[in-house]
C-alpha cells in the first residue's frame, strides 16, 4: 500500500531515569519522539511535481500530543502521521 506523504513512526518510551538513577521531572517525558520506519514517496505540487519528503528512515522525530492513526503490532507503538504534522 501506498502511503503518498504519510510517515509511519515507531513511538519512543522515554524512560523516567538517567543512568546515573536520577528520577526525571514528569514534563521531560511528555514529549512525544518517534524512529520513522516508513516513508511515502511525497506530494505532488499545484503543478504536479512531486516534493520529495523532509525526513528519512531511521530518523528521530518530534511528534504531535495528538493526532494520527495509532497501530499496535508485537507490543510497540506505531503511528501514521502526514509530514505537515511532524518536526
Amino acid at each position: 500500500a501506498r502511503i503518498f506523504n504519510r510517515v509511519l513512526v515507531e513511538k519512543i518510551v522515554p524512560s523516567s531515569k538517567t543512568n546515573a538513577g536520577i528520577l526525571l521531572p514528569g514534563k521531560s517525558s511528555k514529549l512525544n519522539f518517534g524512529k520513522v520506519i516508513a516513508v511515502g514517496p511525497g506530494f505532488h505540487s499545484k503543478n504536479g511535481k512531486l516534493i520529495p519528503m523532509a525526513v528519512k528512515e531511521g530518523d528521530t522525530v518530534l511528534l504531535p500530543e495528538y493526532g494520527g492513526t495509532e497501530v499496535k503490532l508485537d507490543n510497540k507503538e506505531y503511528v501514521f502521521f502526514m509530514i505537515c504534522f511532524i518536526y
